[in-house]
């Protein structure tokens, strides 16, 4: 009898715990589709590439990280590809749809960048290339992606202001 029990509480827990991973509350949609986008505001900009050139720069004492620069931007892509699934697995809904999507949209548009643009960046940085050689990658990745991930990172984020207000979450924006 104690083990046609344990079965039956294996089952109802296994049941609770996938209708609680499926069922999400708004706070759930707004972390994943909004807040998530956090890890990579510093997209196509000229603070990420100053990032991976700091990995390698050389103090007394002090000895570099092998490959310091490819494992910041590995790491950002793999957060980024589960970030992507995460929001995938989220219903969408009249009131969620738009935002959803455009997250789904920008998540789609910059984990290719890291993983191949990037990450040859982080691979000069990470051998000691000539700055003119790392400047040059970085403005074309800027002059590539920085309009249209500006454009889609502000349209998520007016969402995201729009339905964290219609669903009382408290929020604070920065600047």
């Amino acid at each position: 009898m104690k083990m046609k029990h344990m079965m039956y509480l294996f089952i109802l827990g296994a049941f609770l715990g996938f209708t609680a991973c499926t069922t999400a509350t708004p706070e759930n949609y707004f972390d994943r589709a909004v807040l998530n986008t956090n890890m990579f505001n510093d997209f196509a900009s000229e603070r990420f590439t100053k990032e991976l050139i700091a990995q390698n720069v050389k103090h007394e004492g002090i000895p570099v990280t092998p490959r310091a620069a490819e494992t910041i931007v590995d790491n950002k892509a793999k957060y980024i590809e589960k970030a992507l699934k995460d929001i995938k697995a989220l219903k969408q809904t009249d009131e969620t749809k738009e935002m959803l999507q455009t997250s789904i949209a920008l998540h789609e548009m910059v984990l290719p960048v890291y993983q191949n643009e990037y990450m040859a960046l982080a691979k000069l940085c990470d051998s000691g290339a000539p700055n003119d050689d790392v400047s040059a990658l970085a403005l074309e990745i800027e002059n590539k992606y920085a309009a249209k991930f500006e454009e889609l990172f502000i349209k998520l984020t007016n969402l995201g202001k729009a339905y964290a207000k219609a669903n009382n979450i408290n929020v604070t924006w920065g600047n």
